[in-house]
């Protein structure tokens, strides 16, 4: 089962080295790892996506309160509601008309962003969630080859007024 991790943290050299220290120290595996600094300068916020049973998740979630830089721990995924995303760009080829119209197509489909083209390449942008992520890089992949992804890793934030801050 999936668990996307939400980590308030002080934005302090060595915070983020420890939180990944405690994933390994433990055994536990980060599928997607993203971090950045929140409207607070002095906070980042990480999203963590891992996967494990209930009770794998709940230990995460108790070894994190235990680091000193980190402020908030919330498992989205136990939690309840919740939104999630994930970015990705991708470079494919374009040998012809044919080709530039079916991804031109999908694109269409997916609400993607054609961002750069060239004679013999296309990159688009798409958001969604991993699974839309997924069945867009299906489609693409059918149509054309695929020279090069990146994914951004997902990103979590729960509905409603629930909001993690510090204090």
């Amino acid at each position: 089962m999936r668990h996307i991790i939400s980590i308030l943290i002080e934005n302090e050299a060595g915070a983020l080295s420890r939180v990944v220290g405690l994933f390994s120290q433990r055994g536990y595996n980060i599928d997607s790892l993203t971090v950045a600094t929140t409207e607070d300068p002095t906070l980042s916020r990480c999203t963590i996506l891992t996967l494990g049973d209930k009770s794998e998740a709940e230990q995460i979630t108790k070894q994190l309160h235990k680091l000193v830089d980190v402020l908030r721990v919330s498992d989205l995924d136990s939690e309840g509601r919740f939104l999630d995303r994930e970015l990705i760009l991708m470079k494919l080829t374009t040998p012809n008309r044919n080709v530039k119209a079916d991804i031109k197509a999908v694109a269409e489909i997916f609400n993607a962003k054609i961002i750069d083209l060239s004679k013999d390449t296309y990159t688009l942008e798409f958001v969604g969630t991993s699974e839309q992520v997924d069945d867009f890089i299906v489609a693409l992949n059918d149509v054309t080859d695929i020279l090069e992804t990146v994914r951004s890793g997902v990103l979590g934030i729960a509905k409603g007024s629930t909001y993690m801050k510090k204090g």
